[in-house]
């Protein structure tokens, strides 16, 4: 019995060791962090969890997305092996009490990779309630990167 309890304590430290290792320079909202640890887990109904009811994304290339089902739903399709390196962030209130966070970095699939722009909007309550997603390329890398329908 003490062995399981003694593992059991041994893989809670782990899990807790890499969630506090994931760190974005100037991020401590709970919610952003969770965001990319999810993300790039392919926990993508938890990672969708974390948008308010009516939350949108605007993801590139695509149309917006509403509500935390539709987000795992374009996400379990469309975001399987996209692993996103966030860099650095900034935060800020705006006057309804809503935070805004900027965040930068690389986010890389299978056969490329593209530095790119998260922008999120946060609620009183810390739900995202905007996520907008912007490559940032020159107009002959993004049209290289856009899926041929």
């Amino acid at each position: 019995m003490k062995a399981a309890e003694s593992l059991s304590a041994t893989q809670m430290s782990a899990d807790a060791t890499a969630k506090e290792e994931f760190e974005i320079e100037g991020i401590t909202e709970a919610c952003i962090l969770r965001y990319f640890q999810t993300l790039n887990a392919g926990e993508f109904q938890t990672t969708a969890a974390l948008f308010a009811e009516d939350g949108v994304m605007h993801p590139p290339f695509e149309s917006d997305i509403v509500g935390p089902g539709a987000i795992a739903s374009y996400l379990q399709q469309e975001a399987k092996g996209i692993k996103a390196y966030p860099r650095q962030g900034i935060v800020e209130t705006l006057e309804n009490d809503q935070i805004q966070v900027q965040v930068t970095g690389k986010a890389q699939t299978s056969w490329c990779g593209v530095n790119v722009l998260w922008l999120f909007i946060l609620n009183q309550q810390q739900q995202i309630i905007d996520a907008r997603i912007k490559l940032l390329a020159s107009p002959q890398e993004l049209l290289a990167l856009r899926p041929q329908k």
